[in-house]
């Protein structure tokens, strides 16, 4: 059955193709794991084109399946495997500097996930407390809060 917004879907899905790559590589540190994710979200994300409410966000609703889906493929092989097999993060493919790359593996994955999309996806705030489902202002404030906590931890 043909749903309301697929063609929108399929549309954001082949032109932001490459920003959903990146993004399910910053969180895997693989390519095989990030193209596993890409398939899966989009899968998903054809799958339920008809709960899209507005075609306008499609793209931001289908950054917000890739999200979630690394997530919950992290948190499998986190069961499955030893964390010192779960090396080749985000954080050591993208930062040069072994500081921040160790205080950005220390945050929590909400906290990294906006670091994220803010940098490396150059996601606006709106955009951001789309995909994370938060208030723009809430979003905001964590984002201003965490920079501070790890200019105050780098400076140590």
């Amino acid at each position: 059955m043909e749903t309301a917004f697929r063609k929108e879907v399929e549309e954001a899905l082949l032109s932001n193709y490459e920003a959903y790559y990146r993004l399910a590589y910053s969180y895997t540190g693989n390519e095989a794991d990030a193209l596993d994710i890409i398939q899966e979200s989009a899968y998903q994300a054809i799958r339920n084109a008809g709960s899209l409410k507005n075609p306008e966000f499609a793209g931001t609703w289908i950054y917000r399946i890739v999200v979630n889906t690394a997530l919950d493929l992290l948190r499998k092989k986190k069961r499955l495997a030893p964390e010192e097999e779960l090396s080749g993060s985000w954080t050591e493919d993208r930062i040069p500097d072994p500081d921040l790359a160790a205080a950005l593996k220390e945050l929590p994955e909400k906290d990294r996930t906006l670091l994220l999309l803010r940098f490396f996806e150059e996601l606006s705030f709106s955009g951001i407390s789309e995909i994370l489902g938060e208030n723009e202002n809430t979003v905001k404030t964590r984002y201003y809060r965490l920079l501070e906590r790890l200019r105050t931890r780098l400076s140590a």
